[in-house]
């Protein structure tokens, strides 16, 4: 089995793996890629969103803890040992959440990130950062600035913050 394939095959019983949970397997978030005899697969998980109530767009969600993602590495590698996907052939497996440097592009990202501090460059090339204030299914509040429609989003990054925000900037 090709590493794509391999790669769809392990997306979905990782996916079945963490049903229990409230953790997801990120859009496009598994690859599996050749390092010598060895496979490297890499998962990427997120936060869940689909619970909350459908008009809440501002409340913060929790990041990811360490021990969560320890108990979903533990949960997809049986999940991955167990469909047999991988073969005879030895693999490592890095589980972690997307992390900063991850675009954000559709809404269940933007809704992890409320509360966070982003810099979004616009469709005509116009950018603005600011703390996301509310993530609806078709736009964006950043604080002092006009509603942003996603459709306008080209590209969208959280911000690194060596200090916590003022809750009363939120």
């Amino acid at each position: 089995m090709d590493a794509r394939a391999a790669a769809a095959t392990m997306t979905q019983h990782a996916t079945d793996a963490l049903a229990r949970t409230d953790l997801d397997v990120v859009v496009d978030g598994l690859s599996v890629q050749e390092a010598g005899r060895r496979r490297l697969v890499r998962v990427l998980l997120a936060r869940d969103v689909s619970g909350l109530a459908p008009d809440d767009h501002t409340s913060p969600v929790e990041p990811l803890s360490l021990d969560e993602v320890s108990a979903a590495t533990q949960s997809v590698s049986a999940a991955v040992d167990a469909s047999g996907v991988m073969g005879e052939r030895s693999y490592t497996l890095e589980v972690s959440s997307s992390g900063l440097d991850r675009p954000l592009t559709e809404f269940s990202q933007f809704r992890r990130n409320v509360g966070r501090l982003l810099k979004v460059t616009r469709t005509d090339g116009s950018t603005l950062t600011g703390r996301l204030q509310e993530a609806g299914p078709d736009h964006l509040r950043i604080a002092d600035h006009d509603p942003v429609p996603l459709s306008e989003v080209a590209k969208a990054l959280v911000q690194v913050e060596f200090t916590s925000p003022d809750p009363k900037e939120s």
